[in-house]
């Protein structure tokens, strides 16, 4: 039970790591001004289908009965089409710090979903916990936010976009999570990610269209393969498997290891320096997963309760 625990806990730890160093490949292949958001996007999406289907061919096949291919349509909706769409307009509307900060509310709108759908408690360890993570979370942010006052300007309805991607990304973890327990990463993404391609691509057509690929410099193509293959094929082959082994909440804390990732790349590039106040904050942002991790679930209350009666 412990080594499925620790499963569960390193999918998401990797997912995370992986997103965060996605994140200046994202800049990278933007700013180029040769591809914008809503093209990345879609060759996120498509690039992921096209692999997820490939690598189904190497593994067991599995049934999907008609009846959870249209769960696994509105599955992708929420954990994708809504939430990297979202995000992406969001992010165009308002600032990198103001975005980042929005984020590390998924664990407390997560924490609120699964006490509504799932009964999970909201114990007094839980909303510790993610204090605590948040707070380091935060602290990371708001150290590298005079270096991100130059990137842009900070748009009410981009907060609100960016704040929708979370809440979308927040009910895929809860609601789908005993569908995403019946099949194999694989099988779930490869669906998944087709009907996500097909929700972007007539929205995205024409910019697509207008790219002139041979144009396109090595490094753009580089990055974008990053994106696709490390931020998107990889992060979402681990994220089934730590969503259906750990509770919603607790998956969901992983989201403060991003700053962290975005932290160090920062440092290594030569842009920042590593001081106390990131060490503190670091500490902080595990203490506050360990901590969630030590609250007790729906199950773990009630079998308390029943040792009580006896």
């Amino acid at each position: 039970m412990k080594s499925e625990a620790y499963k569960g806990h390193l999918a998401m730890l990797m997912a995370n790591i992986l997103w965060g160093c996605m994140s200046p490949s994202s800049k990278i292949v933007l700013s180029s001004g040769l591809v914008n958001a809503i093209s990345l996007t879609t060759f996120r999406m498509l690039g992921a289908a096209v692999l997820f289907w490939i690598a189904s061919v190497f593994t067991r096949k599995e049934h999907v009965p008609h009846e959870d291919l249209k769960h696994l349509f509105f599955a992708a909706l929420f954990g994708i089409v809504f939430n990297q769409g979202s995000y992406i307009f969001g992010v165009s509307q308002t600032s990198p710090i103001n975005a980042t900060i929005v984020a590390t509310s998924t664990p407390i709108i997560t924490m609120i979903i699964a006490a509504f759908y799932l009964k999970e408690p909201i114990t007094g360890t839980k909303v510790l916990g993610i204090f605590v993570g948040a707070a380091g979370a935060l602290t990371l942010i708001l150290s590298g936010q005079q270096a991100a006052t130059g990137s842009g300007g900070s748009n009410v309805w981009g907060d609100i976009l960016c704040l929708i991607a979370q809440c979308s990304f927040s009910v895929y973890v809860v609601v789908y999570k005993g569908l995403i327990g019946r099949y194999s990463p694989v099988t779930l993404m490869k669906w998944m990610f087709t009907y996500s391609a097909l929700c972007t691509i007539p929205f995205s057509y024409n910019s697509v269209a207008g790219i002139d690929f041979a144009a396109l410099p090595l490094n753009i193509y580089l990055n974008i393969a990053v994106v696709v293959l490390g931020g998107t094929f990889f992060a979402y082959l681990l994220i089934p498997t730590g969503q259906r082994i750990l509770r919603p909440t607790v998956a969901t804390m992983y989201n403060y290891v991003q700053p962290i990732i975005a932290s160090v790349i920062t440092v290594m590039a030569g842009l920042d320096t590593f001081g106390l106040m990131k060490s503190i904050a670091i500490a902080l942002v595990f203490s506050g997963v360990h901590i969630v991790t030590r609250s007790k679930s729906k199950a773990q209350m009630e079998e308390h309760e029943k040792t009580i009666e006896k």
